[in-house]
């Protein structure tokens, strides 16, 4: 969402919130893939695992969320060197 000029995102945890709940429900994965450090997710983690599946969490190190990471089955901490071989030096 556009506001003079600042983009802010709107409605996104609700919106995976929905599609890890839909996913568990439908049987659609064993474990769901988790990149985001939004804590008002662990309500529909905690009924994912309910429903017998996995989360993990990918968060990065310097800011880690340690509410998804105790909610979670699996927590990956990145640093910046994990991400570098993936980063288009052209526009730096």
């Amino acid at each position: 969402m556009e506001n003079d000029g600042v983009y802010h995102e709107k409605g996104v945890d609700v919106k995976l919130a929905i599609d890890l709940l839909i996913g568990a429900y439908e049987n659609l994965y064993d474990s769901a893939i988790l990149i985001s450090s939004d804590t008002d997710l662990i309500p529909a983690i905690k009924k994912v695992k309910f429903l017998k599946k996995e989360v993990e969490y990918i968060g990065f190190a310097h800011q880690p969320s340690f509410g998804l990471q105790k909610a979670v089955n699996l927590s990956r901490l990145l640093i910046k060197e994990d991400l570098e071989n993936f980063v288009d030096k052209t526009f730096l």
